[in-house]
């Protein structure tokens, strides 16, 4: 082997310089793109099996979230039949009324009932609202929890622009009563 003309050992250096940039350009251009591709398909793959997953999921409990819609339509229901219908002036006197009569504060004041008209807070919003002022007095405590039982009694009300101020010129045992001036927010259903 030591023995090969000069020209021979340059045919031979040329064949293996061609066989290796043959060799690279087959690397670069043919494996490492069928590499990259099975790497693109792999990832694929395992998204695919996720999304599959996700479905099978959702198959297997779909019966549960239909009991789930199921209960939660009817909740929704209840609640609508409750909602302010007809006159809405007495509605809204004869509900605070009523809730009232489980706690030790007084309610004289009430205003002219503003609405029903399109929902401010929520555009597009299925149910309309309506808003009165209520006035009144009470002691600390019980207003405190005449407001909480009142926002968790009725879900599709709520409290606003509350003002307290301490009732002045009372006796000594009187002293934590309190003036109160309050907006109610309610839903109404349209047409109702």
């Amino acid at each position: 082997m030591n023995k090969l003309s000069k020209e021979k050992r340059n045919h031979l250096i040329l064949v293996l310089l061609v066989f290796a940039v043959t060799l690279g350009g087959w690397y670069a251009v043919v494996y490492k793109s069928q590499t990259d591709s099975l790497n693109i398909l792999r990832a694929k793959r395992v998204t695919a099996n996720q999304k599959l997953y996700q479905v099978k999921q959702a198959i297997d409990n779909a019966d549960q979230i239909e009991s789930q819609l199921c209960e939660a339509k009817k909740q929704l229901d209840k609640i609508e039949e409750s909602l302010p219908s007809g006159d809405l002036y007495s509605w809204a006197i004869n509900t605070m009324r009523q809730f009232k009569l489980a706690y030790k504060v007084e309610i004289p004041q009430f205003s002219q009932v503003d609405g029903p008209k399109d929902m401010t807070m929520l555009p597009n919003f299925p149910y309309k609202q309506l808003s009165f002022t209520v006035g009144g007095s009470g002691q600390f405590h019980d207003f405190g929890k005449f407001v909480s039982d009142f926002e968790n009694q009725y879900p599709y009300m709520r409290v606003m622009n509350l003002s307290l101020e301490p009732v002045s010129g009372l006796v000594a045992s009187e002293r934590e009563r309190l003036a109160f001036r309050m907006e109610v927010f309610a839903l109404v259903k349209p047409g109702a």
